[in-house]
């Protein structure tokens, strides 16, 4: 694992500490490691979502067969559960 320098204002600092009691990080290291892990997620969730609105209205007038939207939904779903999962473990 590689080390970087982090500089913060007392500020933020201050707020760093609070939430990693509040929701039991062990160290400042390991809540702001979980923040960085968190945001790059949204970042590549937010990636995909713009992908998907570029195909929008690009189906249009092509027939969906009931099995296609259940494995849409199936799909969805698992990545759902996937992010949760790790956001919530």
């Amino acid at each position: 694992m590689e080390t970087i320098s982090l500089k913060v204002e007392e500020n933020m600092l201050k707020k760093i500490d609070k939430a990693a009691k509040t929701h039991n990080f062990g160290t400042r290291t390991e809540f702001v490691r979980t923040a960085v892990r968190e945001k790059l997620e949204k970042l590549s969730t937010d990636d995909l979502i713009r992908e998907f609105m570029k195909t929008k209205g690009a189906f249009k007038g092509k027939k969906t067969t009931d099995e296609d939207i259940r494995k849409i939904k199936e799909k969805a779903s698992e990545e759902l559960l996937e992010s949760l999962e790790k956001r919530f473990s």
